[in-house]
């Protein structure tokens, strides 16, 4: 009897040892190896670590550079039809920009909050800036500007798909195919459309209501186009329109106006701001983009323009990508398409303030009651760079531009005008 009990013991002794070993075993491999890895027949397998979330807050910015040649070389150094890239054969430094922003949560169920500040030292700035301090500050081709300093804010709203994002504070306009941020145009050069059809920066708020995946409804007040903290007849504007998101995104289209006066001293006759852009990415290569423009100003008899520009691109390959664009646009009013001439600071003397008593450059005109037509060819090259850097494009162009009644090209002496300019853009 004490041999069976003794046996018995020692079975007992040895399950409850082989059950502390198999319990043991996986924290002791473990243990052994804590690499991040596990072992299978003797080979290491890597285990993927989750990657942390993208930080909201992001610093970053671009330098633009560039020049457009013209072969008559126009003694008053000027390209007409052209802001941006109004000068003649002369190299231009564009945009030395610097961005702060935080951006909203794109899957924020709740409040949220986000803000974008932008600090921009170039040429382009005699025409981004908005009337106030620093519009008659500088009188030198480069100059400083703050075309945004904005607060987003984001509140759910029940029955909406996205909520309801309302931006507060000094903005670019969203009207238009282009923009002032060269990243995100498709040539060096603008559009008639963009140049004198919309208004560049606004001054308020903007609501922009997302009922559904594919419709947005935008709505609010600003102090009037390319105002900021003075204002040149005490008015406010509104700004309003439909946003569509269609095709799983393949199809885009902004319809948008922008309504209340405009003319220096004049608080009653409004101007009518109106643009549709459309975007359709036809395949994975070809995109179309369209925009129509129409402004009606009340001052006076009524002045009116209107135009359309049709764009195509088409990607090459991933560092290649063709661009074509055509536009007409009417000036029926004969103050909407111009040429800024004189000192650096007289757009914003005369176009934006409309000072009395500022005495004009002699080569500062409008191109009168006319229809202007353009052809722009070009092409966007992206090589590759190393790190920090984000991006190179390098965008040439050539440009064909006509007027069909009036003679404003070169000197006012020609119909038409042919331009070659290339920009360079280095984003970080």
């Amino acid at each position: 009897m004490k041999v069976i009990n003794s046996n018995r013991l020692l079975i007992r002794r040895c399950l409850v040892a082989f059950g502390l070993f198999a319990l043991t075993l996986p924290v002791a491999l473990y243990a052994g190896d804590n690499d991040g890895t596990s072992t299978t027949d003797g080979k290491k397998a890597v285990v993927e670590q989750p990657k942390p979330p993208e930080s909201r807050f992001k610093l970053y910015g671009w330098v633009e550079a560039g020049i457009t040649g013209n072969p008559d070389s126009p003694e008053d150094n000027h390209n007409f039809g052209h802001l941006f890239t109004d000068r003649a054969n002369e190299p231009l430094l564009n945009q030395a920009s610097i961005v702060a922003e935080r951006t909203l949560d794109p899957n924020a169920t709740g409040f949220d909050w986000a803000f974008k500040g932008w600090f921009l030292v170039g040429s382009d700035a005699r025409y981004t800036k908005a009337t106030g301090p620093l519009d008659l500050t500088f009188d030198s081709r480069v100059q400083i500007d703050v075309p945004e300093l904005s607060l987003t804010l984001h509140a759910p709203i029940p029955s909406t798909a996205g909520g309801l994002d309302i931006k507060i504070g000094k903005y670019a306009d969203p009207m238009g195919a282009e923009s002032i941020d060269p990243r995100s145009n498709v040539f060096y050069s603008h559009s008639y459309l963009f140049n004198f059809g919309v208004p560049f920066t606004d001054t308020g708020f903007l609501a922009t209501l997302h009922v559904t995946k594919w419709l947005d409804l935008y709505g609010g007040l600003n102090r009037g186009a390319n105002m900021a903290l003075n204002d040149i007849n005490n008015s406010l504007a509104f700004e309003g329109g439909i946003g569509l998101n269609l095709l799983d995104g393949n199809l885009t289209s902004l319809a948008i106006t922008h309504i209340g006066p405009e003319d220096p001293r004049d608080n009653h006759d409004q101007r009518f701001y109106n643009d549709i852009a459309t975007t359709w990415k036809i395949t994975k290569a070809l995109t179309a983009i369209n925009d129509l423009n129409l402004v009606h100003d009340q001052a006076g008899r009524g002045h009116w323009a209107y135009g359309v520009a049709q764009y195509f691109t088409y990607s090459v390959t991933d560092w290649l990508q063709l661009g074509i664009r055509g536009e007409v646009y009417w000036d029926r009013g004969d103050i909407f398409v111009y040429q800024v001439a004189g000192p650096n600071n007289e757009y914003a003397h005369f176009i934006l303030r409309g000072d009395q008593g500022y005495v004009q450059d002699p080569r500062t005109f409008f191109g009168g009651h006319t229809a202007y037509g353009e052809v722009t060819f070009g092409a966007t090259f992206k090589p590759n760079v190393p790190k920090p850097l984000q991006g190179l494009l390098i965008r040439p162009e050539v440009r064909y531009d006509r007027a069909f009644s009036t003679t404003p090209y070169n000197d006012s002496t020609s119909r038409y005008q042919v331009t070659i300019g290339c920009d360079v853009v280095l984003q970080f």
